[in-house]
């Protein structure tokens, strides 16, 4: 699929991959909808991307969780752009907590049901929505309608100590995959998803200098964080590479995560 005209969805979009993936897909041409549950950065974002004149976009707040909030914003979106044919499901939190805590206690089961309703359900929840309306639209090339995309982890293959929870939604959006391409494959809608390692965002950058220089010397070529421009080159490739449909791409230098 072509990318420039086209509308997207990013979900997540107010910071790091997600806000990158956005910026790509609008100087590639799209008309993004910075959707993201904090409003202010997603405003943010679309006003830098509509100063800078490539494509355009618009900020919409936006709960994957919620049914209702989803509805709302793929409303407000296809208003301003029309109906999109790219989804980017970006949008995800992380935890670590171990089974049985320093106090002996069990993990509070409210943690590991609130990760997997974000990272897992929310980005269903997100994907049903906009799969029941891409496929109303009419064929492009190929019979191809739309491209959607998981954002999954190497914490899916190589989970660390504490991060059952995380894991266990990101190896979700790893098993849903290939299902979700085969069922949709009858609308033309393609389904990809994308597992990245350590990579250089807000959150990782909040950690202290040493502790980031020892994550990036863990990473055996090249030996440094991930650059989230590389994901959103990623992400872009699945949407013009029409033969990519039900796989998962690791983009994590070769890393291989050890227990802790």
């Amino acid at each position: 699929m072509n990318i420039s005209g086209q509308a997207a969805l990013v979900t997540g979009a107010g910071s790091g991959l997600g806000e990158a993936t956005a910026r790509e897909l609008a100087r590639l041409g799209a008309k993004v909808a910075v959707l993201d549950v904090n409003l202010a950065n997603a405003m943010r974002v679309a006003a830098d991307i509509n100063a800078a004149g490539q494509g355009s976009a618009v900020a919409v707040q936006c709960d994957i969780t919620s049914t209702d909030s989803l509805l709302t914003a793929l409303a407000q979106a296809t208003a301003a752009h029309g109906p999109a044919r790219i989804l980017m499901n970006i949008a995800g939190i992380g935890t670590a907590k171990r089974v049985v805590g320093k106090d002996g206690n069990a993990a509070p089961l409210e943690d590991f049901a609130r990760v997997i309703n974000v990272n897992l359900v929310g980005s269903y929840n997100a994907s049903r929505l906009f799969a029941a309306e891409c496929a109303k639209l009419p064929p492009l090339e190929d019979g191809e309608r739309g491209v959607m995309m998981f954002t999954a982890s190497v914490a899916a293959f190589d989970g660390q100590v504490g991060q059952q929870a995380y894991s266990a939604s990101k190896g979700g959006l790893v098993g849903m995959t290939l299902p979700m391409a085969r069922d949709l494959a009858q609308h033309g809608i393609r389904v990809c998803t994308v597992a990245p390692g350590l990579f250089a965002t807000p959150l990782m950058k909040q950690l202290p200098e040493a502790v980031q220089a020892s994550l990036a010397a863990s990473i055996p070529f090249p030996s440094r964080l991930g650059k989230p421009e590389e994901f959103a080159q990623l992400a872009c490739h699945i949407v013009t590479n029409a033969h990519l449909n039900g796989e998962v791409i690791r983009l994590d230098g070769a890393l291989r995560m050890a227990p802790r």
